[in-house]
């Protein structure tokens, strides 16, 4: 999973050598949470927070068959 929200950003970005993803295993959830350039925060996150939306869909989908619950936090 974090492999896939790394291509997805790094693809988005113009600074794609500060995309960094964490993860933090919790209980009933896993967070990842999605690191970029200040200037690329934007494009991350784009208009009405679409991508951002997209992001976390496909994500979401992609894990569905862990029993955990799957957060995508963006940051600069």
């Amino acid at each position: 999973m974090k492999e896939l929200i790394l291509i997805i950003a790094k693809a988005l970005v113009d600074h794609p050598e500060a995309v960094r993803v964490e993860v933090k295993d919790e209980e009933r959830s896993v967070v990842y949470e999605l690191s970029v350039h200040p200037d690329d925060v934007g494009k991350v996150i784009g208009k009405q927070g679409r991508i951002a939306k997209a992001i976390r869909t496909v994500v979401t989908s992609a894990s569905v068959k862990s029993n955990k619950r799957v957060i995508v936090d963006i940051k600069s």
